[in-house]
């Protein structure tokens, strides 16, 4: 039951902020569900694109989304993420786990408009 509510809780932040489902999938993932880091992380991908996928088309729906814009991006975020999937056997659990809280730490900052 544990991890139907856990994918509750990353449906509810991914549908809700466009993002964040990854990172609360991330987190649940290691420290709820007991996964291993690279395990948690590559999972956490896998999770997210049906919570996307069921997100975007409710977006698309109901309002008004750049098209021309979400499609460069995801060229280029498809190549961005093979690219960071290969890396992600080459990290070391702590490395990755630092990589991690920095970009965190930063995007906090950032939505904080500091």
């Amino acid at each position: 039951m544990k991890k139907f509510f856990t994918g509750v809780l990353c449906g509810i932040f991914n549908g809700l902020l466009g993002a964040g489902g990854g990172v609360v999938a991330v987190l649940s993932l290691r420290k709820f569900l007991g996964v291993e880091t690279h395990k948690s992380h590559a999972t956490a991908v896998a999770i997210i694109l049906p919570l996307t996928v069921v997100s975007a088309a409710i977006y698309l729906g109901g309002y008004q989304v750049d098209i021309a814009t979400a499609a460069w991006v995801t060229a280029g975020g498809m190549i961005g993420g093979m690219i960071g999937a290969k890396l992600l056997k080459k990290i070391s659990a702590n490395i990755l786990h630092k990589i991690f809280g920095a970009v965190m730490i930063f995007a906090a900052i950032r939505m904080m408009g500091l």
